[in-house]
């Protein structure tokens, strides 16, 4: 949710006694039919508590590192803050946001690819000292412009080379080069980072970069660097089967690798993982176009009897808004109908769902099983709390405004944020409860 425009104090709702986040989502589109039917998103601020719990009772062992560019929003920062967690930043702008919500310096990590040189020279203003380095031509960049920077080697992985078709870090090969390197420019190097891609189903990858790991760090102790920290990375996709798969595949080779007793602080940089079922968008069908195609699946310039429609329809938002994440790869998820009021079953569809602008990259879903739907009708996309939602740069129309967010939390959940010890006075001073509906 990068650059959504809060308010210095945050305006909370609290859900009491039954009201459930569909009841919220149901207001408010009752409150949209009355106006403009414009975009909106419902946030859950318990199920980043809850993802949390998860996470400390998987992985006790290992330090949670949000990546903020995952989603921005202050609301997120502030609450992932008062749990505890570190944070990854890529640029200025995140180590600021971060650091504006009361974050020590020590508990960031300034992690962007090819960074410039005023974004280094802020870091180092700013007491962030740990960075992440990948390249002989980073070193020297960091070693002008931030000489106290403690540095983590960033090592490449195949599993990531794979998804990217391109090789960010620093291949094993390559490592004692850049390490020699580190300790000529006298620059400290304090441990190691990979990334493993949630999409990667082959979690032997970890085997492999555990053990690169390893040797890179017997390279640095070798040249007198005392390395002590590593970072397994963000491949942690939200659910708590995965996370448990990975948890299950990493133990041991941690206790072979890396055993409690050698002083290794093991970290993690889990984004999505947090946010992503954090946030509901909904949007509103502005436009409907029949295609005729035969049973072949060729189209028609006019349907038959025979033939099987298939629906295009068009959405209020799209890659140049809240979809953005589309345009770097990631798939958008089919949307639920919001009800529409008592039916008899409705036959499904073949459909792909269309944003306003008319590009031929303004696709969001090619293929999905809908009833027929009219102008007017809401669709609500889950899961889309890492999808890029509210980032000014993603809007074709810089003046453009973005959808509104509706942040929400249960009692319950907020009995629990309490309970765990959060001095909620403090740590989330920001926040202004209020009472659904009052």
């Amino acid at each position: 949710m990068k650059g959504l425009a809060d308010e210095p104090n945050h305006m909370i709702e609290l859900l009491e006694g039954g009201t459930t986040l569909e009841d919220v989502i149901d207001g408010h589109v009752y409150e949209q039919a009355l106006a403009e039917k414009s975009v909106f998103v419902v946030s859950d601020l318990g199920s980043l508590m809850r993802q949390h719990v998860q996470w400390q009772l998987t992985m006790p062992q290992i330090r949670p590192y949000y990546q903020v560019q995952s989603n921005s929003s202050p609301v997120v920062i502030e609450v992932l803050a008062s749990l505890g967690l570190g944070f990854v930043c890529a640029d200025k702008a995140e180590v600021s946001l971060v650091l504006d919500h009361g974050v020590p310096p020590d508990n960031i990590i300034f992690s962007g690819v090819c960074k410039q040189l005023s974004h280094i020279k802020h870091a180092a203003k700013n007491g962030v000292d740990l960075l992440v380095c990948d390249s002989e031509t980073e070193l020297y960049k960091i070693a002008r412009s931030h000489p106290k920077a403690r540095l983590l080697v960033q090592v490449t992985t195949w599993a990531q080379a794979a998804e990217t078709s391109m090789e960010f870090g620093c291949s094993l090969k390559s490592c004692r080069h850049l390490l020699e390197a580190a300790k000529d420019l006298g620059v400290q190097v304090v441990g190691v980072t990979f990334h493993i891609p949630s999409s990667c189903k082959d979690l032997q990858a970890y085997t492999h970069a555990l053990s690169d790991a390893r040797c890179v760090f017997d390279m640095g102790a070798e040249l007198g660097f005392n390395m002590s920290i590593l970072d397994i990375g963000g491949g942690f996709s939200g659910s708590e089967f995965q996370l448990k798969q990975v948890h299950t595949t990493v133990r041991l080779l941690l206790d072979a690798y890396f055993p409690t007793l050698s002083g290794v602080q093991v970290i993690a940089q889990p984004g999505s993982y947090y946010v992503s079922s954090a946030f509901t968008l909904a949007v509103n069908v502005i436009g409907k176009k029949v295609v005729a195609r035969d049973w072949n699946g060729l189209a028609r310039d006019e349907l038959t009897p025979d033939d099987e429609p298939e629906f295009l329809y068009y959405l209020n938002d799209g890659v140049f808004g809240s979809f953005s994440s589309k345009l770097l790869g990631s798939p958008i998820p089919a949307p639920a109908v919001h009800k529409r009021g008592p039916r008899a079953e409705e036959p499904m569809f073949s459909s792909s769902l269309w944003g306003p602008s008319c590009d031929s990259l303004d696709q969001l879903v090619d293929h999905c099983l809908l009833p027929e739907l009219s102008p007017g009708d809401w669709l609500v996309f889950n899961n889309m709390g890492a999808a890029g939602l509210g980032d000014i740069s993603s809007f074709s129309d810089r003046s453009a405004i973005r959808p509104p967010v509706y942040y929400t939390v249960s009692t319950a959940d907020w009995y629990n944020i309490q309970e765990a010890g959060i001095a909620v006075d403090s740590a989330m001073k920001n926040f202004s409860m209020v009472q659904y509906g009052a």
